[in-house]
Protein backbone atom coordinates (compact mmCIF):
# COMPACT_ATOMS: atom_id res chain seq x y z
CA UNK A 1 0.00 0.00 0.00
CA UNK A 2 2.79 2.41 0.93
CA UNK A 3 4.53 1.66 -2.37
CA UNK A 4 1.42 2.58 -4.38
CA UNK A 5 0.98 5.77 -2.34
CA UNK A 6 4.58 6.72 -3.12
CA UNK A 7 4.03 6.00 -6.83
CA UNK A 8 0.91 8.14 -6.80
CA UNK A 9 2.81 10.91 -5.05
CA UNK A 10 5.63 10.88 -7.62
CA UNK A 11 3.17 10.91 -10.53
CA UNK A 12 1.19 13.78 -9.01
CA UNK A 13 4.37 15.76 -8.27
CA UNK A 14 5.67 15.38 -11.81
CA UNK A 15 2.34 16.39 -13.35
CA UNK A 16 1.99 19.46 -11.14
CA UNK A 17 5.58 20.68 -11.18
CA UNK A 18 6.32 19.87 -14.83
CA UNK A 19 3.58 22.07 -16.27
CA UNK A 20 6.12 24.77 -17.15
CA UNK A 21 8.49 22.19 -18.60
CA UNK A 22 5.69 20.96 -20.86
CA UNK A 23 5.07 24.49 -22.08
CA UNK A 24 8.82 24.82 -22.77
CA UNK A 25 8.58 21.77 -25.03
CA UNK A 26 5.71 23.33 -26.98
CA UNK A 27 7.37 26.74 -27.30
CA UNK A 28 10.83 25.46 -28.27
CA UNK A 29 9.47 23.49 -31.23
CA UNK A 30 6.79 25.95 -32.29
CA UNK A 31 8.58 27.27 -35.40
CA UNK A 32 9.44 23.85 -36.82
CA UNK A 33 7.44 22.01 -39.51
CA UNK A 34 4.86 19.64 -38.10
CA UNK A 35 6.89 16.47 -38.77
CA UNK A 36 10.09 17.88 -37.25
CA UNK A 37 8.09 19.32 -34.35
CA UNK A 38 7.01 15.82 -33.31
CA UNK A 39 10.61 14.58 -33.62
CA UNK A 40 11.86 17.48 -31.47
CA UNK A 41 9.24 16.73 -28.80
CA UNK A 42 10.06 13.00 -28.72
CA UNK A 43 13.88 13.22 -28.80
CA UNK A 44 14.11 16.33 -26.64
CA UNK A 45 11.80 14.79 -24.04
CA UNK A 46 13.71 11.50 -24.01
CA UNK A 47 16.99 13.34 -23.46
CA UNK A 48 15.43 15.42 -20.69
CA UNK A 49 14.02 12.31 -19.01
CA UNK A 50 17.44 10.61 -18.92
CA UNK A 51 19.03 13.67 -17.31
CA UNK A 52 16.17 14.04 -14.85
CA UNK A 53 16.23 10.41 -13.70
CA UNK A 54 20.01 10.64 -13.17
CA UNK A 55 19.65 13.84 -11.12
CA UNK A 56 16.82 12.39 -9.02
CA UNK A 57 18.74 9.18 -8.25
CA UNK A 58 21.79 11.24 -7.19
CA UNK A 59 19.58 13.45 -5.01
CA UNK A 60 18.00 10.36 -3.43
CA UNK A 61 21.43 9.02 -2.47
CA UNK A 62 22.44 12.37 -0.96
CA UNK A 63 19.33 12.32 1.23
CA UNK A 64 20.81 9.39 3.20
CA UNK A 65 23.50 11.69 4.67
CA UNK A 66 22.69 12.81 8.27
CA UNK A 67 20.82 16.15 8.45
CA UNK A 68 20.41 16.27 4.65
CA UNK A 69 16.95 14.69 4.86
CA UNK A 70 15.86 17.28 7.41
CA UNK A 71 17.18 20.10 5.21
CA UNK A 72 15.55 18.46 2.19
CA UNK A 73 12.27 18.37 4.10
CA UNK A 74 12.50 22.10 4.74
CA UNK A 75 13.18 22.67 1.04
CA UNK A 76 10.13 20.54 0.17
CA UNK A 77 7.99 22.73 2.42
CA UNK A 78 9.21 25.78 0.50
CA UNK A 79 8.38 24.12 -2.83
CA UNK A 80 4.93 23.10 -1.56
CA UNK A 81 4.08 26.65 -0.50
CA UNK A 82 5.47 28.07 -3.75
CA UNK A 83 3.38 25.59 -5.74
CA UNK A 84 0.14 27.03 -4.34
CA UNK A 85 1.17 30.67 -3.91
CA UNK A 86 2.79 31.46 -7.26
CA UNK A 87 1.70 31.54 -10.87
CA UNK A 88 4.81 31.53 -13.02
CA UNK A 89 5.16 32.87 -16.53
CA UNK A 90 7.27 30.85 -18.91
CA UNK A 91 9.63 32.31 -21.50
CA UNK A 92 11.61 30.22 -23.92
CA UNK A 93 13.81 30.61 -26.98
CA UNK A 94 12.05 29.29 -30.10
CA UNK A 95 14.33 27.05 -32.15
CA UNK A 96 14.57 27.13 -35.95
CA UNK A 97 16.11 23.68 -36.53
CA UNK A 98 15.53 20.17 -35.18
CA UNK A 99 18.92 19.83 -33.39
CA UNK A 100 18.52 23.28 -31.86
CA UNK A 101 15.00 22.47 -30.64
CA UNK A 102 16.20 19.22 -29.03
CA UNK A 103 19.06 21.11 -27.33
CA UNK A 104 16.73 23.88 -26.08
CA UNK A 105 14.23 21.37 -24.70
CA UNK A 106 16.90 19.37 -22.83
CA UNK A 107 18.72 22.42 -21.43
CA UNK A 108 15.54 24.21 -20.38
CA UNK A 109 14.13 21.08 -18.77
CA UNK A 110 17.31 20.44 -16.76
CA UNK A 111 17.50 24.08 -15.62
CA UNK A 112 13.82 24.25 -14.68
CA UNK A 113 13.65 20.80 -13.05
CA UNK A 114 15.41 21.57 -9.75
CA UNK A 115 12.06 21.76 -7.95
CA UNK A 116 10.89 18.58 -9.66
CA UNK A 117 14.08 16.71 -8.80
CA UNK A 118 13.94 17.58 -5.10
CA UNK A 119 10.19 17.05 -4.83
CA UNK A 120 10.25 13.65 -6.53
CA UNK A 121 13.38 12.49 -4.69
CA UNK A 122 11.85 13.64 -1.39
CA UNK A 123 8.49 11.98 -2.07
CA UNK A 124 10.17 8.71 -3.06
CA UNK A 125 12.49 8.83 -0.03
CA UNK A 126 9.79 9.79 2.46
CA UNK A 127 7.09 7.44 1.18
CA UNK A 128 8.91 4.80 -0.88
CA UNK A 129 9.63 2.34 1.91
CA UNK A 130 13.05 1.31 0.57
CA UNK A 131 11.94 1.13 -3.08
CA UNK A 132 13.05 4.62 -4.07
CA UNK A 133 14.64 3.79 -7.44
CA UNK A 134 11.62 1.68 -8.50
CA UNK A 135 9.18 4.39 -7.39
CA UNK A 136 11.10 7.09 -9.27
CA UNK A 137 11.52 5.21 -12.56
CA UNK A 138 7.97 3.79 -12.69
CA UNK A 139 6.41 7.06 -11.53
CA UNK A 140 8.22 9.10 -14.17
CA UNK A 141 7.54 6.49 -16.86
CA UNK A 142 3.80 6.84 -16.16
CA UNK A 143 3.66 10.62 -15.81
CA UNK A 144 6.09 11.86 -18.47
CA UNK A 145 3.97 10.87 -21.51
CA UNK A 146 1.13 12.93 -20.02
CA UNK A 147 3.48 15.87 -19.47
CA UNK A 148 4.96 15.70 -22.98
CA UNK A 149 1.80 15.21 -24.98
CA UNK A 150 -0.81 16.80 -22.71
CA UNK A 151 0.86 20.02 -21.52
CA UNK A 152 -2.00 22.37 -22.33
CA UNK A 153 -4.60 19.91 -20.99
CA UNK A 154 -2.67 19.62 -17.71
CA UNK A 155 -2.41 23.40 -17.36
CA UNK A 156 -6.15 23.81 -18.07
CA UNK A 157 -7.01 21.25 -15.36
CA UNK A 158 -4.77 23.07 -12.87
CA UNK A 159 -6.42 26.42 -13.72
CA UNK A 160 -9.96 25.03 -13.62
CA UNK A 161 -9.56 22.82 -10.55
CA UNK A 162 -7.13 24.52 -8.10
CA UNK A 163 -7.91 21.77 -5.59
CA UNK A 164 -5.54 19.53 -7.59
CA UNK A 165 -2.68 21.94 -6.83
CA UNK A 166 -3.56 22.03 -3.15
CA UNK A 167 -3.69 18.22 -3.09
CA UNK A 168 -0.17 18.20 -4.54
CA UNK A 169 1.01 20.67 -1.92
CA UNK A 170 -0.49 18.48 0.81
CA UNK A 171 1.36 15.42 -0.55
CA UNK A 172 4.60 17.43 -0.51
CA UNK A 173 3.92 18.56 3.05
CA UNK A 174 3.37 14.95 4.13
CA UNK A 175 6.52 13.81 2.30
CA UNK A 176 8.49 16.65 3.92
CA UNK A 177 7.33 15.55 7.36
CA UNK A 178 8.30 11.93 6.69
CA UNK A 179 11.72 13.02 5.37
CA UNK A 180 12.46 15.15 8.41
CA UNK A 181 11.37 12.42 10.81
CA UNK A 182 13.45 9.77 9.01
CA UNK A 183 16.65 11.85 9.15
CA UNK A 184 19.45 9.62 10.50
CA UNK A 185 20.60 12.18 13.05
CA UNK A 186 17.24 13.53 14.24
CA UNK A 187 14.92 10.50 14.06
CA UNK A 188 15.36 9.66 17.75
CA UNK A 189 14.08 13.13 18.71
CA UNK A 190 11.30 13.51 16.12
CA UNK A 191 9.85 9.98 15.92
CA UNK A 192 7.71 10.30 19.11
CA UNK A 193 5.88 13.25 17.49
CA UNK A 194 5.55 11.67 14.03
CA UNK A 195 1.78 11.96 13.64
CA UNK A 196 1.62 15.53 14.96
CA UNK A 197 4.45 16.67 12.68
CA UNK A 198 2.96 15.04 9.58
CA UNK A 199 -0.53 16.48 10.17
CA UNK A 200 0.82 19.93 11.00
CA UNK A 201 3.01 20.13 7.89
CA UNK A 202 0.38 18.63 5.56
CA UNK A 203 -2.25 21.14 6.65
CA UNK A 204 0.23 23.98 7.21
CA UNK A 205 1.62 24.17 3.67
CA UNK A 206 -1.89 24.31 2.20
CA UNK A 207 -3.00 27.07 4.58
CA UNK A 208 0.17 29.15 4.20
CA UNK A 209 0.15 28.74 0.40
CA UNK A 210 -3.50 29.79 0.22
CA UNK A 211 -2.95 32.86 2.41
CA UNK A 212 0.07 33.95 0.35
CA UNK A 213 -1.92 33.46 -2.86
CA UNK A 214 -4.73 35.65 -1.52
CA UNK A 215 -2.25 38.34 -0.46
CA UNK A 216 -0.62 38.24 -3.90
CA UNK A 217 -4.05 38.66 -5.57
CA UNK A 218 -4.89 41.67 -3.38
CA UNK A 219 -1.51 43.28 -4.15
CA UNK A 220 -2.30 43.09 -7.86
Amino acid sequence: MELFMALGGVILMDLLLAGDNAVIIALASRNLPQKKRKQAVIWGSLGAVVFRIALILVATELLSVPYIQFIGGLALLYIAVKLTAEKKEVHCKQAVSLPEAIKVIIMADVIMSIDNVLAIAGTATGMGGGHQALVIIVGLAVSIPFVVFGSHFILKIMDRFPVVIYAGAAVLGLAAGKMMIQDAALNVYLAPYELVIEIALTVGVVVVGYLLKMRHKKAH
